[in-house]
């Protein structure tokens, strides 16, 4: 143990106090209530993280709609996967999908890049469709025999995929796209398939051009015969796809049906056309979702953007009006006590007995219809939300409306307003602060299980809620991953960071902390 350290009386000396004592000055400075709150939240690296990660959520749902990014549904590139083309030169969100396709299915897949480098009908080689930028095999990742049939593995561009449909379209759309393509180069409207004859084994299919025969067995044409083709005979280059296009009596090809209509304007068109081009020429840009899209063809990234807004709207609201609704409440039961305090206390214990989810399905039901899913969903929660908060205050009152400075408060012959709100409120603030927080995560987390059990319908065409989306996802989520991943990860958070940050604010704003170093 170290030696005591002494002091000789030489040391010191004698001093007035009239000298000293007004001139002293103190290194430290007295620190307001919510200033020492703030330094001690944060020292919670936790809660200083997750306020971190909310903030950045929120600006995720703020700044997304805000992006440019077209609030439109198309069914097909509905539950795409995430697609970016700057990513995708790195292997990363290329839009693909992983499978195993029977040789009917692989030679239709390759055939679509085929096709769209045989605009002209002239005739593109099997090698020059492989290479083509349309095509939506990515790679063929092996094979193997499944009984007698061979089975191939590949990765698939999904919104290659989707290669030629039927459209009926204006003659004047006609003539407008038949400009643009001569303007930019890229081909949109391709040869009808003739659909009379026996090698055309799907009338509403637009992607199987070539000549077929059986269950879709290409075949060629030799000497009047029809010969059948395999899929290794057309990738060794041992034989090429025949196509069955549809020509007039001069053998010309065929790019257009008229179907109806007396004039240029309402003349409606039947034509073919290579939709990933079709999709550029009406939106002036290739698809690109970088969250992929919902089970309707949205934009998820957008989507899970109007639902963070939705949840958190409803949360803070509701977390609002109850904070205003508990406080008062609580305050007058635990301030005035007695008779009143009894006759409160019986009302929320009615209240709170009335099962959450009744109230919001029996809202759904018969509110919704006049006022709407949201308003109706905000009545609900309201209904008993603040009784939780109404029992803090009520408790916090209790403990501190004895307190001396609140006696002292009373015999200089303060109000009760005043002694209510600018006494015993102030030293409550903390514990009913943050358990309104707290009715945060609890508001989204019912919110969205109502809405994934179909009590609360939010989904629509500009509004949506995280609940809605995995509802949608749920029949689907192991084939379509993504629907359920990004959804479910920004719920999560959600949940977890308000908790955390809930937990700062209640040990920064504890009084009996006050001044207490961590």
């Amino acid at each position: 143990m170290d030696e005591m350290k002494k002091f000789s009386k030489e040391q010191f000396e004698f001093a007035d106090r009239n000298d000293v004592s007004h001139d002293r000055k103190f290194d430290t400075k007295p620190i307001g209530y919510f200033k020492d709150a703030w330094l001690r939240f944060c020292k919670n690296k936790a809660s200083v993280v997750a306020a971190v990660i909310i903030i950045a959520i929120i600006l995720y749902a703020l700044i997304v709609p805000l992006c440019g990014i077209p609030e439109f549904m198309d069914s097909y590139y509905s539950r795409m996967g995430p697609r970016n083309l700057a990513l995708s030169e790195i292997g990363i969100a290329e839009g693909s999908s992983s499978g195993d396709y029977n040789e009917r299915s692989m030679i239709m897949r390759y055939s679509l890049g085929v096709a769209a480098e045989d605009s002209d009908g002239n005739g593109a080689t099997w090698e020059e469709g492989k290479n083509s930028y349309y095509q939506p095999v990515l790679s063929l990742d092996g094979s193997h025999m499944n009984g007698n049939n061979m089975v191939y593995s590949a990765t698939v561009d999904t919104y290659l995929d989707v290669g030629f449909i039927y459209r009926s379209i204006p003659q004047s759309e006609y003539g407008k796209i038949v400009e643009w393509q001569n303007e930019t180069g890229l081909q949109v409207l391709y040869p009808l398939i003739d659909t009379s004859n026996d090698y055309c084994i799907n009338n509403t299919d637009a992607n199987y051009w070539y000549k077929m025969i059986g269950r879709g067995t290409p075949v060629n044409v030799v000497d009047g015969r029809d010969v059948e083709i395999s899929f290794e005979k057309l990738q060794s280059g041992e034989a090429q796809l025949e196509d069955n296009y549809l020509r007039d009596a001069e053998g010309n090809l065929v790019y257009y049906q008229y179907t109806g209509g007396g004039t240029i304007e309402t003349a409606q068109y039947r034509v073919r056309i290579l939709y990933y081009n079709y999709y550029v020429y009406n939106n002036g840009f290739e698809p690109q979702y970088i969250f992929g899209t919902d089970t309707q063809g949205y934009d998820l990234a957008l989507r899970m953007a109007r639902g963070i807004q939705l949840s958190l709207l409803v949360a803070v609201c509701v977390s609002v009006v109850n904070l205003l609704l508990g406080a008062i409440y609580g305050a007058i039961e635990g301030y005035y006590g007695g008779a009143v305090d009894l006759i409160l206390e019986r009302i929320s214990d009615i209240l709170s007995g009335v099962p959450f989810i009744v109230v919001a399905t029996l809202f759904q039901i018969h509110l919704a219809t006049q006022v709407g899913p949201i308003p109706s969903l905000l009545f609900a929660f309201i209904m008993t939300g603040w009784i939780g908060t109404a029992s803090r205050t009520r408790t916090q009152f209790y403990r501190f409306k004895n307190q001396e400075y609140v006696l002292a408060a009373r015999t200089l012959g303060a109000r009760d307003r005043r002694i209510i709100w600018k006494h015993i409120f102030p030293n409550s603030l903390g514990t009913i602060i943050t358990s309104s927080v707290l009715v945060i995560p609890s508001v989204i987390f019912s919110e969205s299980m109502l809405s994934f059990l179909g009590i609360v319908n939010l989904g629509g065409a500009t509004m949506t809620s995280l609940g809605t989306l995995l509802s949608d996802a749920a029949s689907i989520w192991t084939r379509y991953p993504h629907l359920m991943i990004f959804p479910a990860i920004v719920i999560s958070l959600l949940m977890i960071c308000f908790n955390l940050f809930g937990n700062g604010l209640r040990d920064a704003f504890n009084p009996s902390l006050r001044g207490v170093e961590e």
